[in-house]
């Protein structure tokens, strides 16, 4: 049995960033070139598409680098499949819309250049049904149809440097904490000052309103879970100017909407058709947010509260066992995962999360069966795949592992992790030119250029794949380059 030496904290396999080779200095100068060009347009014409396209690559580098994310798939991928619902009623599809979950307590949704739209964990938390979830992105996804950010951007040219300079320090400093950064990358800043040209107008929020609304209706959702969030959102101000949610900041006039939304509601009762039904996909989706990356304490109570009323609720009993297995009572986790699986059978994700908990506690008999179950049922389950990758790996049959991780790389080739075992299954194998080609893979994910060259040296020394072989011609020049921007950079 051949092993592969690489120095790797095991730690680190949790949470590895997917973003690329991209320095704070280089991110730093983009973000001030951006903002100089939104702020100073060298002429005043109407942005293109393609223009649009670009300007939305570089605002995600910016976000990407100053955000964290929810990268889990079945919360991101719940969230893209509401939005993608809503984006296939559209009259002409200018963009590829792609929907975000940032990791934020406070209650914000925004829309940035070419169909990027986000939404705070804290304000999916507050959400009740899929229909206020369809509210905000229904709003937001009409903001970029109605392309009121290029607008804004196009008049922008009367703006200061002082606003500049307020928006850069919200975004380089998170001045205000990540509220002020959001605020500045919506271009609807409070750090602005008084300069409110970049924010959204009233007339900009009526006509979003009427816009979502259509869009709503023809999805088949109806208007009564926006109404229901905005008044949610309107009920937190009252706590205290502290805490007033970015959401009325950068989206005015909340009571005027109310009224205007009721009074459709009262005119059109209900759409021709219904939204597809995904109750359980969305109590699922909101309740791993809660227990897998909110506050552990808060997650306990809040789930221990339900189960007094209801003591088989499979919500909160999956909720509870999502957060003990995070805090590592394991085996606790498993009885609640168990119970939530009596009302939820065969459901892919409690199996998926079931199989994961005997996994790490080394029970890697049980969770083989439960595993499979979990792929069986979804097939393209990433979770589900990486362990089930993983089990198989301890359990000696290297093959099968292969198999699984495999299939994960290639549908999601960015999940570095999987690259990592896949490299060291193969390495079991005595395949040594997979193996460092998806350990070179693996250490080019997470941004460690020097070890990635090895790898990719080591694995066209074995490789004869032609496909693979041009993939690392292409990841060694993208090192190189790298190199070249930033030189003394690894």
């Amino acid at each position: 049995m051949i092993r592969i030496p690489l120095k790797i904290n095991p730690g680190e396999l949790r949470d590895i960033s997917m973003m690329p080779f991209y320095s704070m200095k280089q991110g730093l100068k983009t973000v001030v070139i951006f903002l100089i060009l939104v702020v100073f347009p060298l002429e005043a014409f109407p942005i293109s598409l393609q223009k649009e396209e670009e300007m939305g690559k570089e605002f995600m580098k910016v976000v990407t680098a100053y955000f964290e994310f929810v990268d889990d798939p079945m919360i991101t991928g719940y969230v893209n499949k509401v939005g993608r619902h809503l984006v296939s009623v559209l009259p002409n599809k200018y963009f590829d819309y792609r929907f975000y979950v940032v990791k934020d307590s406070t209650f914000n949704a925004f829309a940035a250049p070419a169909g990027h739209v986000f939404v705070n964990s804290g304000l999916l938390e507050a959400m009740d049904s899929e229909q206020e979830l369809a509210g905000i992105i229904g709003h937001e996804i009409a903001h970029v149809e109605c392309r009121h950010i290029s607008q804004k951007i196009e008049r922008s040219s009367k703006i200061n440097m002082l606003t500049l300079a307020g928006m850069a320090a919200g975004i380089f400093l998170g001045i205000g904490g990540a509220d002020t950064a959001a605020q500045a990358l919506t271009m609807g800043s409070m750090a602005a000052g008084e300069s409110l040209s970049l924010a959204y107008s009233r007339e900009d929020e009526s006509q979003a309103d009427q816009v979502g609304l259509k869009y709503l209706y023809q999805a088949g959702y109806g208007a009564e879970g926006l109404v229901t969030m905005l008044r949610k959102i309107r009920s937190t101000e009252w706590f205290g100017s502290d805490v007033i949610p970015t959401y009325l900041k950068t989206h005015p006039a909340s009571e005027d909407r109310i009224a205007y939304i009721g009074n459709y509601i009262l005119s059109h009762p209900s759409p021709e058709k219904n939204a597809p039904t995904r109750d359980d996909e969305f109590d699922m989706s909101v309740t791993r947010l809660i227990a897998e990356y909110g506050d552990e304490n808060a997650a306990l109570n809040r789930f221990n509260a339900v189960l007094e009323k209801e003591p088989e609720n499979p919500r909160a009993n999956y909720g509870l066992g999502l957060v003990h297995g995070r805090s590592g009572n394991r085996k606790t986790a498993q009885e609640y995962l168990k119970t939530a699986l009596k009302a939820w059978p065969r459901n892919p994700y409690v199996l998926s999360d079931l199989g994961r908990i005997y996994f790490l506690s080394g029970q890697y008999a049980d969770a083989l069966p439960v595993l499979k179950d979990a792929v069986r049922e979804i097939d393209d389950n990433d979770q589900a795949l990486f362990y089930l990758g993983r089990t198989e790996l301890e359990l000696g049959e290297y093959d099968k592992a292969v198999e699984a991780l495999e299939k994960l790389v290639q549908k999601k080739e960015n999940f570095y992790q999987g690259h990592y075992f896949l490299g060291e299954a193969y390495g079991r194998m005595e395949n040594l030119g997979d193996a460092h080609y998806h350990l070179g893979i693996y250490s080019m994910g997470k941004r460690d250029a020097k070890t990635a060259m090895v790898h990719f040296e080591l694995a066209e020394k074995k490789l004869a794949d032609p496909v693979k072989l041009k993939k690392i011609k292409k990841m060694k020049e993208e090192i190189r380059l790298e190199g070249r921007k930033h030189p003394g950079e690894e």
